[in-house]
């Protein structure tokens, strides 16, 4: 009985010890099911997720959950999304995609390609204004028309010249996003592959959007109570994403963030196991893919004072394969920054952390603003990258190498700091 007895505490310290991947691979494949239609607004996807993660935290028998509503604005694409060149259909997502401020559009339209080799800014204005180019799409290659913004911006504003809509050829893998869907412009940007024909006459398009104004969401905020009060570790992650384009496409987004949210909500399970030594908050943000509205709208309503946070880890797309970690760091957090390293030089989570400038690319920069210690994980450039933004970016074409690391060494980091 003694020796049986051994076994099992033996069992449990490691239970308690341990990340659970086959449970971490379960959350990522729920979020990124059709059942939330890529976590989106327009069918409420965001929302239905958010609920499935309060259920979640609920059963790692945390202490508390909040939900702290806030609200946005946002231009969305439920419903018709058809697009043809010269009779060839194209397929939405992956022939072509919106910019997230565009209007809806119907109706068949002229082609005017952009001569890039030999431009002429006059001349593309003065075309223009020829009748038969009176309501035509402009074509043109992204990266030309944004070195030359000044000439082109007028082309999607609602006022200037009478071309009807704009698209901007991209190589594949074409992306979708929403940071600027706060607002309609006056006419439709189209992003289509770099295949598109050169020497097309026209194209169809029968195109809907739908503009949701004051659009109710909400942050998922989970305690796990320490045996100090005074200060917090805070671990966060956005569980929304980019949602419909039509009726037939969603994303998926698996890496981009399914992977980050389960991770927090396993790392809520594993203390919830435990009295941690100091109050832990686990924060699953909405409406990161819209300009960062969740964090931004908790920074300024915080649950806590930011000031007591000891440091905060933000995971974001972790569900890749890539042997060096990226990372960003406040820069209070800097003072932590060592530790991880030793840690990693130590341990060999990974073959290496390559720390990049701060940026305004997830949750973690609202923090940072407010001088918050703060480090953000992002996997880069592993097999899985290449489908962010796109419909690709499924349970299939994730790769969970990067989870057991990051767990081990922010759990690792937590019991050193």
């Amino acid at each position: 009985m003694k020796r049986l007895l051994i076994i099992l505490l033996a069992l449990a310290f490691v239970q308690l010890n341990a990340q659970d991947l086959t449970y971490y691979k379960q959350i990522v494949k729920e979020l990124s099911s059709a059942k939330y239609q890529g976590r989106g607004y327009a069918y409420d996807g965001a929302n239905k997720a958010g609920l499935y993660l309060w259920k979640e935290f609920s059963n790692a028998g945390v202490d508390e959950i909040i939900l702290q509503s806030f609200s946005l604005d946002i231009n969305t694409f439920p419903k018709k999304m058809q697009m043809s060149v010269d009779g060839r259909k194209l397929t939405p997502g992956v022939d072509f995609s919106m910019r997230e401020y565009s209007p809806g559009v119907h109706g068949t339209f002229k082609l005017y390609y952009v001569d890039t080799n030999n431009f002429d800014a006059e001349k593309m204005f003065a075309d223009l204004a020829k009748p038969e180019y009176k309501d035509c799409f402009v074509v043109c290659d992204f990266w030309f028309s944004y070195r030359h913004h000044k000439d082109f911006q007028q082309l999607w504003g609602a006022s200037g010249c009478t071309n009807a809509g704009m698209i901007q050829t991209w190589n594949p893998l074409l992306k979708f996003y929403k940071a600027y869907g706060e607002k309609v412009t006056g006419k439709p940007v189209i992003w289509a592959t770099s295949d598109f024909p050169k020497d097309a006459k026209s194209i169809t398009v029968h195109i809907d959007n739908k503009f949701l104004d004051d659009y109710k969401c909400f942050n998922v905020i989970a305690k796990v109570e320490g045996r100090r009060h005074d200060s917090c570790y805070v671990f966060t992650a956005h569980y929304d994403h980019l949602g419909n384009l039509g009726k037939k496409v969603y994303y998926a987004g698996a890496n981009d963030n399914a992977s980050g949210t389960a991770a927090i909500v396993t790392l809520a399970a594993y203390y919830a196991k435990t009295r941690p030594a100091y109050d832990m908050y686990f924060i699953a943000f909405s409406g990161e893919d819209a300009n960062l509205r969740g964090s931004e709208w908790y920074t300024e309503h915080p649950i806590v004072p930011l000031a007591q946070i000891k440091y905060l880890f933000n995971i974001d797309m972790i569900g890749d394969n890539n042997p060096v970690q990226y990372c960003e760091v406040s820069d209070e957090g800097m003072r932590g920054y060592a530790l991880f390293e030793r840690l990693n030089s130590e341990k060999h989570y990974f073959k290496a952390l390559n720390r990049g400038e701060l940026a305004g690319n997830s949750d973690h920069y609202p923090f940072a603003l407010r001088h918050v210690p703060c480090i953000f994980f992002e996997n880069e450039e592993g097999d899985a990258f290449k489908y962010y933004h796109t419909p690709y970016d499924t349970y299939e074409n994730a790769r969970f190498d990067s989870y057991e690391p990051i767990f081990k060494m922010v759990r690792d980091f937590v019991e050193k700091y």
